[in-house]
C-alpha cells in the first residue's frame, strides 16, 4: 500500500480524499496557490507545497511545479480529484514515467473517452446506444448551421473536451446555431484549451442518469448502480440522487451492462462514470464518459455502503475488487445539494467574498472512514454528510468554482431523504456571501421534483423567469409571529435584568406586542413557560419549546409539535428571519410604537436605468458598441467572463450608447459601470 499521497487538487474534494487516507493510515500531501496559503485542504494536510500563484493554469494545473512537489516530499502516488488534471492523459503519463502511481484510470482511457467526438465513435463500435448526430468537429459557424440543420433542431453544440456545463449550447435555429458555436467555442478554449465542438440531436424532455463503474487490473468491472442527475441549470447539475425514481430494474440492468461493455471496451481501471440519456419511455442513449471521481459520488457510497475513494486507492495500489457485481445492492436513498456562492435573486450570478459565518448542519452517521460496506449509509439509515473545503473566514474568489460545500442527506426511502435535506437547508448558516440555498428549498419542497417528474428542463419549464420571491416555500407566517415574539421577550427580560433596578424603579417586561411583519400586524401575548413560552394570538395558542438563548443564530424549536428552525439575526429593533430561503424582515414593538412605525417613509432606490452595470465581479471579455450607437432592445452590448462562464449581456430597450466606461480586458466588481446611455 501507498505511504504518502499527494492530492493534485483543492477545496472539498481534496480534504474528502484526505478523510480516506488518513483513515487508512496514509500521509497526504496538499498542493495550493498563493489564493489558498490558509485553504483548509493545506491545513488538514501532513505537508503541503506552493505550486504557484491563484490562477488555476499557473498552479493546479501547472504540472512541472506538481512534478517537483512531488520530489520534494516523496509522495508514492497522486490523487488528482475531479477537474484540473484529472482527466489529463499527459499528466498521468509523466507521473508513470517518474514511477508515482496516478489514481485513476490508464492514460489510454482517459484519452479514449476524454474526447466526445472519439468516445462516441468508440461506444458505436462497442454496440452502445448513442445519441444521433455528427461525430466530426465543426469547422467555423457555417458548418455548425448547415449541420444543425442536417440533424435537425433542436441540437446541441458540446465542447469535444471536458464538462461540468462548460462548452454547451442549445440550438432551436439556425441563429442560435451560430451564435452558440461562437459561445461554445470561446468557453472551450478558455476552460480545456480546446476549441473542438461537435454537433448531435438535442432529446427532449430527457433526464440524465448515470452509472458508476469501477474496475482494477485483474480483469473485473461492475457497476454500482445509478444516480439521477436530471435537476440542472446551464447544464450544471443541482441535485443529485440515488438510486433513480424513474429506472426499473430490467432498465437499470441494461445500463449497467453497456456500462460495463463500454468500459471493457477501453480496459477500465479506478472509478468512473458513464452518462446517458434517457427518454420518457425509458431508451437511453450513452453521452458521455468521465474518467475520474464525480462530484456526486457520494450519493453512490449511501445506499452502496463503499467508500469510492478508498477503492480507488486499493485498485491503484494493484489489489483486485472485493466483491462481485451479484454483492452489490442499493439500500435506502441519497440526494446530494450543492451550496454554491451565487445570488439566486439576480440570475445565480456569483458571489465573491468571505465567510464571516460558517455554520453546517450536524452531521450524522456521515462517514466516510467506517470501512467499505461498513456504516456509509448503507441499509437506509439517516445520514447528514457536509462535504467542504472552507470554514468560517474562508475567502470565496474568482479563481475557482464557487461551490461552498455539498450537502448528502440520507433516508430509508426518497421522502424521507427530501425531508432531511430541507430540515438541513434550514441549519446550513452562512454569511458573508450570498448563497443558492433558497432555490434548493425551492427545489426541495417543488411538487414536480418530490413527485419525481423531473426532466432536465424541469427548472427551465418551472422557473421561466428566473428564480424571485414569489417562487419561495410558502412560510406559515404564525410561526414567523411565534419565533420573533419569542425572541424579543427573552432580549426584553434580559435588558429588565441589567438596567432600571434602582428601589421603586424595576423595569418589568410587558407580555403584550405587536409584531409587524411587511404591511401585517399581528398583536400577541406572551408568556414565559417551562421549556419555552406561549404565544397567544388571533391564530390561538402556539407553544412555543425551545433551548434557544440570545444570540444563538439558529432558533431551533417545536412549535404546537412542529419541528422547525429559523436562522435569526437581530437588525437593529428588528429580527431577520430565514427558513426555507424565505426571509421575513420582522419587529416587535409596544402598540404606540406599532402604529407610528407604519408612518415612517420608505427611502426609494436610485434609479440606474441609465447605466450598464457589471452584474457580478469577472472580466470583461468585449463591449460590442461605441459610443453614439443606436441599439435595439435584445441587441449585445458586452460579455463578462465570470468562473470561465461568458454571460452576454444585452440591452433591456432601443437606446442610444453614451460614454463607455470600461474596456475589454479589464477587471470589473459587482454593479460597476460599463456604459451609459445617452
Amino acid at each position: 500500500m501507498f505511504k504518502k499521497i499527494l492530492i493534485a487538487n483543492r477545496g472539498e474534494i481534496a480534504c474528502r480524499v484526505m478523510k480516506t487516507a488518513r483513515r487508512m493510515g496514509i500521509k497526504t500531501v496538499a498542493i495550493y496557490s498563493d489564493a489558498d496559503v490558509d485553504a483548509v485542504h493545506v491545513e488538514m494536510a501532513d505537508e503541503a507545497v506552493r505550486v504557484g500563484p491563484a490562477a488555476s493554469a499557473e498552479s493546479y494545473l501547472n504540472m512541472p511545479a506538481i512534478m517537483v512537489a512531488i520530489d520534494q516530499t516523496g509522495a508514492d502516488a497522486v490523487h488528482p480529484g475531479y477537474g484540473f488534471l484529472s482527466e489529463n492523459p499527459k499528466f498521468a503519463r509523466a507521473l508513470a514515467r517518474k514511477g508515482v502511481a496516478f489514481i485513476g484510470p490508464k492514460p489510454r482511457a482517459i484519452t479514449a473517452m476524454g474526447d466526445k467526438i472519439e468516445s462516441k465513435k468508440l461506444a458505436q463500435k462497442a454496440k452502445v446506444s448513442t445519441v444521433p448526430g455528427h461525430t466530426e468537429a465543426l469547422k467555423n459557424a457555417t458548418e455548425a448551421v448547415k449541420v444543425s440543420k442536417q440533424i435537425g433542431y433542436p441540437v446541441m453544440l458540446k465542447a469535444s473536451a471536458g464538462g461540468g456545463g462548460k462548452g454547451m449550447r442549445i440550438a432551436h435555429n439556425d441563429e442560435e446555431a451560430r451564435d452558440g458555436f461562437e459561445r461554445a467555442t470561446n468557453e472551450a478554449r478558455t476552460s480545456f484549451g480546446d476549441d473542438r465542438v461537435f454537433a448531435e440531436k438535442f432529446i427532449q424532455q430527457p433526464r440524465h442518469i448515470e452509472i458508476q463503474v469501477l474496475g482494477d487490473d485483474h480483469g473485473n468491472i461492475v457497476y454500482l448502480g445509478e444516480r439521477e442527475c436530471s435537476i440542472q441549470r446551464r447544464h450544471q447539475k443541482v441535485l443529485e440522487e440515488a438510486p433513480s425514481p424513474f429506472l426499473d430494474d430490467a432498465t437499470r440492468k441494461a445500463m449497467g451492462e453497456q456500462a460495463v461493455k463500454l468500459s471493457k471496451a477501453v480496459k477500465y481501471v479506478s472509478a468512473g462514470t458513464v452518462e446517458f440519456i434517457v427518454d420518457g419511455d425509458r431508451n437511453f442513449y450513452f453521452l458521455e464518459m468521465n474518467t475520474r471521481l464525480q462530484v456526486e459520488h457520494p450519493v453512490t457510497e449511501l445506499v452502496t455502503g463503499l467508500d469510492l475513494v478508498e477503492l480507488m486507492i486499493r485498485v491503484a495500489a494493484g489489489e483486485a475488487i472485493p466483491f462481485k457485481q451479484e454483492d452489490v445492492s442499493l439500500d435506502g436513498w441519497a440526494i446530494e445539494a450543492r451550496l454554491y456562492a451565487e445570488d439566486p435573486f439576480r440570475n445565480f450570478l456569483p458571489s465573491i467574498g468571505r465567510l464571516v459565518r460558517f455554520i453546517p448542519p450536524a452531521e450524522k452517521n456521515a462517514g466516510p472512514g467506517a470501512g467499505i460496506g461498513q456504516g456509509i449509509g448503507k441499509t437506509g439509515q439517516d445520514v447528514v454528510r457536509v462535504d467542504t473545503g472552507v470554514e468560517e473566514g474562508s475567502e470565496i474568489s474568482i479563481f475557482y468554482d464557487p461551490m461552498i460545500a455539498k450537502l448528502i442527506v440520507g433516508g430509508k426511502d426518497r421522502l424521507t431523504a427530501m425531508d432531511a435535506l430541507s430540515s438541513a437547508l434550514d441549519s446550513f448558516y452562512v454569511r458573508g456571501v450570498e448563497t443558492n440555498a433558497a432555490f434548493l428549498a425551492a427545489l426541495a419542497a417543488h411538487p414536480r421534483v418530490r413527485s419525481g417528474d423531473m426532466t432536465t428542463n424541469l427548472i427551465a419549464e418551472e422557473f421561466p423567469d428566473g428564480f424571485n420571491s414569489a417562487n419561495l416555500v410558502d412560510e406559515d407566517p404564525a410561526l414567523v409571529t411565534a419565533a420573533a415574539a419569542s425572541m424579543h421577550w427573552t432580549y426584553q427580560a434580559r435588558a429588565a435584568q441589567i438596567s432600571g433596578q434602582t428601589p421603586g424603579m424595576e423595569r418589568t417586561v410587558s407580555n403584550n406586542w405587536v409584531v409587524v411583519q411587511g404591511e401585517d400586524q399581528h398583536t400577541v401575548e406572551v408568556r414565559s413557560v417551562d421549556g419555552g413560552y406561549d404565544v397567544i394570538g388571533a391564530g390561538g395558542l402556539l407553544r412555543v419549546r425551545t433551548a434557544w438563548r440570545m444570540g444563538d443564530p439558529l432558533f431551533s424549536a417545536t412549535i404546537n409539535d412542529q419541528a422547525v428552525t429559523f436562522q435569526v439575526e437581530r437588525d437593529a429593533v428588528g429580527y431577520r428571519i430565514t427558513r426555507a430561503g424565505r426571509r421575513s424582515d420582522v419587529h416587535v414593538f409596544s402598540s404606540d410604537v406599532a402604529a407610528l412605525f407604519q408612518l415612517m417613509p420608505i427611502k426609494e432606490a436610485p434609479d440606474m436605468s441609465q447605466f450598464l452595470l457589471s452584474p457580478m465581479p469577472g472580466l470583461l471579455v468585449s463591449v460590442a458598441v461605441t459610443e453614439g450607437q443606436e441599439v435595439k432592445a435584445g441587441e449585445e452590448l458586452a460579455v463578462v467572463e465570470a468562473m470561465k462562464m461568458e454571460n452576454v449581456l444585452r440591452a433591456e430597450r432601443d437606446a442610444v450608447i453614451g460614454e463607455i466606461k470600461a474596456g475589454a480586458g479589464d477587471s470589473l466588481k459587482v454593479d460597476q459601470v460599463i456604459l451609459e446611455f445617452g
